[in-house]
């Protein structure tokens, strides 16, 4: 599914300054695994979690998703892959405060243009107006929809999040440090909710510091520097 081949990334603090953060990556990650990726602060995580995910380009180095190359798509392109076939799961959570979750979940169908449909005559396959209840039923806030964020605990928000990825039903689901604004019973909540998703066959891809959250993951990726140093398999245990 996804292939990196030495891929580097530069970034040009003013004339003098230049910064490596990726400084040849060779990667491959398989459909359905549970990776995540772990580093100490300033080794590349999450420049390497934004080329992944499109949301950056790489300054060298070749990238294909599912065999294409990433690299020749137009920022339209990249948009559209980021929004139909990724779901991005932050720390920080990233919900527009004067909405509802309903709203907030049903943000990405609006920018895909998704049809609403009406009870009368519905869309095909699946109307804009069926969708974020079933998302947000689905990680257990079917009687939250009417709530707005500062009504919501910090899990429950970050449910939200998590319900916002999945609306568009992606094949990839990113989480950066998820759980690093909760307390640690709410983030094994959170990390089994994720552990659930891959379960029904969702590619996992997470970035963390904690050993513990990183004990979800089928396999370990170690950065330092902008290198990978380590790579292992792994059996999961959630109680590490």
């Amino acid at each position: 599914m996804i292939r990196l081949a030495g891929i580097t990334k530069v970034y040009h603090m003013g004339e003098d300054v230049t910064v490596n953060a990726l400084a040849g990556i060779d990667l491959e990650i398989g459909a359905r695994e549970f990776v995540a990726v772990m580093g100490p602060s300033g080794s590349g995580k999450s420049t390497l979690m934004n080329i992944i995910g499109c949301l950056d380009r790489p300054s060298g180095g070749r990238y294909t998703l599912d065999g294409i190359d990433v690299a020749r798509m137009s920022d339209r392109e990249l948009a559209q892959v980021r929004n139909a076939r990724i779901g991005f799961v932050f720390q920080t959570f990233n919900l527009l405060p004067r909405m509802t979750a309903l709203r907030n979940v049903e943000l990405p169908l609006v920018y895909a243009g998704v049809a609403r449909g009406t009870r009368h005559r519905p869309a095909t396959p699946a109307p804009r107006h069926r969708r974020p209840p079933a998302a947000l039923a689905r990680v257990g806030l079917a009687d939250r929809t009417r709530h707005r964020p500062s009504q919501l605990s910090g899990g429950q928000r970050q449910r939200v999040a998590i319900a916002r990825a999945l609306v568009n039903n992606p094949s990839i689901v990113f989480a950066d440090e998820p759980t690093g604004n909760l307390d640690t019973a709410t983030g094994s909540e959170i990390m089994d909710l994720l552990a659930d998703l891959h379960d029904a066959g969702a590619t996992i891809i997470l970035v963390t510091h904690e050993a513990a959250v990183a004990a979800y993951a089928g396999r370990v990726i170690h950065l330092r520097d902008g290198r990978i140093t380590r790579d292992e398999a792994r059996t999961p245990d959630p109680v590490a």
